[in-house]
């Protein structure tokens, strides 16, 4: 059989509309195969007093204790700080700033709230909350979490630093027993931060303990030309410390997202240490 062919079909060219129907479909694929958005990471809002909070450079060497939490997680955790000099769980919700958390909350989220310094405070009416109201303010603060289907967890107030005799004493009691109440009534995660604090001091001694406070002599610090002796605020090394303490329950308690993400050595330092010696290696890289 002979075939037939013209000059028009030797030199047909496709046309764009001949196109148009394939680049639809290689589209169409590429939406749905294409690389999907790396995972949501677990946000764990902190809520609380100074003790907690993030301090300015002006206040150096002053530090609350979520300011080195971040370092203990991987980078699936992100720590939000949310705590605020001076607030009560009063002020806390009065000015707001509890709403803007819960606003922001998403399922799998943490809280960690720990406050009580302030709330104890009668000398200061403009913060003061009974063991009552703090108690109903705790509860507010967990049952509005868990509405957002994330996680409470409460903390007992971190101790002030007061020695009697060689012993270090309990500076929270009623607030620390209502926040333990609570928790027991509420089947809340409880990290006794009072209790694990006061212990710590007492390891370190009266004398020693003062190390993990603002203890600063004059000259010490240019932003505390005439010293500083507090015993609330931590030091570097006292907040670390306490950051220390909050960790090791969320390990112990396995709560699940906090526990399981924890941060992971280089593998330099995953090696067990030999003895000091000649062939010993540096820690720097």
């Amino acid at each position: 059989m002979t075939a037939f062919f013209t000059r028009a079909s030797m030199h047909y060219r496709p046309s764009l509309r001949h196109f148009l129907p394939l680049s639809l479909l290689l589209l169409l694929l590429a939406a749905f195969t294409g690389p999907t958005a790396p995972p949501r990471k677990l946000r764990l809002y902190l809520i609380g007093d100074s003790t907690i909070a993030q301090k300015v450079r002006q206040t150096f060497p002053e530090t609350g204790w979520g300011m080195p939490l971040s370092t203990f997680f991987d980078t699936t955790v992100v720590v939000d700080n949310r705590a605020q000099n001076g607030r009560s769980t009063r002020t806390f919700l009065a000015e707001n700033r509890w709403q803007h958390v819960v606003d922001a909350l998403q399922p799998g989220d943490y809280v960690l709230m720990q406050f009580g310094h302030n709330d104890e405070s009668e000398a200061h009416p403009d913060r003061y909350t009974s063991p009552q109201d703090y108690r109903r303010n705790l509860l507010k603060f967990v049952q509005e979490t868990r509405a957002k289907r994330a996680y409470p967890v409460l903390i007992t107030p971190v101790t002030r630093r007061k020695f009697k005799d060689g012993r270090q004493q309990e500076t929270h009691a009623p607030y620390s027993a209502a926040t333990t109440e609570l928790a027991r009534a509420q089947q809340v995660p409880l990290i006794d931060l009072d209790r694990m604090s006061r212990a710590l001091l007492q390891q370190f001694g009266e004398e020693n303990s003062k190390l993990l406070f603002l203890q600063l002599a004059p000259g010490d610090h240019p932003n505390y030309p005439y010293g500083r002796n507090d015993n609330t605020h931590f030091s570097e090394l006292g907040a670390r410390k306490m950051a220390q303490l909050v960790v090791g329950e969320i390990r112990a308690q396995q709560l699940p997202g906090l526990s399981d993400h924890l941060a992971q050595p280089l593998p330099k330092n995953a090696v067990p240490p030999t003895p000091a010696g000649k062939d010993a290696q540096p820690t720097t890289p």
